[in-house]
C-alpha cells in the first residue's frame, strides 16, 4: 500500500485524500456508481448471490459453476464454532451489546483457527472463508443465547442467507426473505476505504493477523457514524409509531431542535446511494408480504420530505432499517448483520493489502504551540 497522498485535505476526516490503489471496489460519487471488480452493484443485486459475490471479491473474477459449488461447500463446512466460543457468549453480561460480543468472539476465534500462525495468501483465503461462516453463526447464536433459546444447528444444505435466518429465527425462511437478505448482503459486502475497511488495512499493514484486522474493523463499524446509523433510523420509526405522530411533523421537530436525521447524505455520493435503490424496493416488498407496510410507508414519507426540504438523498442505512426489521432482526442486531456481509470485503482488502504491503504511517499537520517551548519547573508555574 502506498503512503498517503501528500496533498493536504481541505477538511477533516481525510476527506479527498487518496490513501492507496485498489482493484476491489469502484465508486463514482457524482454518478451514483458502486461496482465490485468493475461489475455494477445493480447487476450483482439483480443476478448474483452472496457466495458468488464473495468469490468475486476474494479472487478478482466471477466463479465458474464448479468453483462456486466448491466455495459454497467450503462455507457450509466451516459452519462450526468451538464450544469455548459458545461458552464465552453464554458468560457475557446480559446488558452487553451484540456488537461487543461479536468483537470479542471474533478475536477469540483466532485461538482455534488451524491457519492461525500463517499469514500467506492461501492461509488468509482460508481464514476469509472461515470468518464469513463463523461471524454469521456468532450473531445468530448470541441472539438465541441472550433470549434463553437453544442455539439452532446450521443446515449445510442452505445458502448463507437462508442458514443465517434459520439460525436466527429457528424456522426456515421464505424464499422472499432469503432473497431479500441475500441482496442486502451483496449490497453491504464492500465500499472502498470506509472507516472499518481502512482500520482493517491499517492493522494488516503491520503484518498482524487476519483476526486482528477484522477485530479492528468491527470496532470501527460499531460507531454510530458508521455501522450504527440504521439502528438510529429504526429508533426514530419506532418513536413515531409509538407516539402516533405524523412522520413528517416528527422529523420537522427534530430539525427544529438542530438534530440530524440519520440515514441521509453520504460523504462520497452526491446523488442517490445505489444501494438505497434496491433497499427501498426490498423494504416495500417485505413490508407488504409480512403485513408490516407501515414501516416502509413512514420511511417513504420521511425520505420525500428530507429530499425536498434539505436536498439530501437516502443512503444505505435508511431503508436497511425497515428491511431488517421485516426479516425479524432486532434493532441492536442491525450493525452485527452489517458485519455478516462486510467481512467479505474486509478480508478481501486484507488479502490485497498484504500482496504489496507497506506500513501505513501518515503524517499530521501540527497546529500546537510554536516550537520551541520550554519546560517550566513546578515552583514557577
Amino acid at each position: 500500500m502506498s503512503s498517503l497522498s501528500t496533498t493536504h485535505a481541505s477538511k477533516g476526516g481525510l476527506e479527498g485524500v487518496v490513501a492507496t490503489t485498489s482493484s476491489i471496489c469502484y465508486i463514482d460519487g457524482d454518478q451514483g456508481v458502486l461496482a465490485y471488480r468493475g461489475i455494477d452493484i445493480h447487476e450483482l443485486a439483480d443476478n448474483s448471490n452472496f457466495e458468488e459475490t464473495c468469490y468475486l471479491l476474494w479472487f478478482g473474477r466471477l466463479p465458474k459453476r464448479n468453483e462456486l459449488k466448491e466455495l459454497r461447500d467450503r462455507l457450509a463446512e466451516e459452519r462450526k464454532l468451538d464450544a469455548s466460543i459458545l461458552s464465552l457468549m453464554r458468560m457475557a453480561p446480559k446488558h452487553v451489546l451484540p456488537m461487543d460480543v461479536l468483537r470479542t468472539a471474533v478475536s477469540a476465534l483466532s485461538f482455534y483457527d488451524p491457519d492461525g500462525k500463517n499469514n500467506d495468501r492461501q492461509a488468509n483465503v482460508n481464514k476469509a472463508i472461515r470468518l464469513t461462516s463463523q461471524i454469521a453463526m456468532i450473531v445468530a447464536a448470541y441472539d438465541r443465547i441472550r433470549k434463553g433459546s437453544n442455539v439452532v444447528e446450521p443446515d449445510r444444505s442452505l445458502s448463507h442467507a437462508a442458514n443465517f435466518l434459520l439460525m436466527l429465527n429457528g424456522t426456515q425462511p421464505s424464499a422472499t426473505a432469503e432473497r431479500a437478505l441475500d441482496i442486502a448482503l451483496i449490497l453491504h459486502a464492500d465500499h472502498e476505504l470506509n472507516a472499518s475497511t481502512f482500520a482493517a488495512r491499517v492493522t494488516a499493514a503491520t503484518l498482524s493477523d487476519m483476526h486482528s484486522a477484522v477485530t479492528s474493523a468491527i470496532g470501527a463499524l460499531k460507531g454510530p457514524l458508521h455501522g450504527g446509523a440504521n439502528e438510529a433510523v429504526f429508533q426514530i420509526l419506532e418513536a413515531i409509531d409509538s407516539s402516533g405522530a405524523d412522520p413528517v411533523e416528527y422529523v420537522k421537530g427534530m430539525l427544529a431542535q438542530k438534530k440530524k436525521i440519520p440515514g441521509f447524505g453520504h460523504r462520497v455520493y452526491h446523488t442517490e446511494d445505489p444501494r438505497a435503490t434496491h433497499l427501498r424496493k426490498m423494504s416495500r416488498d417485505l413490508g407488504q408480504s409480512s403485513g408490516q407496510a407501515k414501516w416502509f410507508e413512514a420511511s417513504k414519507r420521511i425520505e420525500e420530505f428530507v429530499k425536498a426540504d434539505k436536498k439530501l438523498n437516502a443512503n444505505v442505512d435508511f431503508y436497511s432499517a425497515s428491511t431488517y426489521h421485516a426479516l425479524g432482526i432486532d434493532v441492536d442486531l442491525f450493525t452485527p448483520v452489517f458485519a455478516v456481509s462486510r467481512v467479505s470485503g474486509w478480508t478481501a482488502h486484507v488479502i490485497e493489502q498484504l500482496e504489496d504491503n507497506r506500513l501505513i504511517r501518515p503524517r499530521a499537520d501540527y497546529i500546537g504551540p510554536a516550537y520551541p517551548q520550554h519546560y517550566v519547573p513546578m515552583q514557577q508555574r
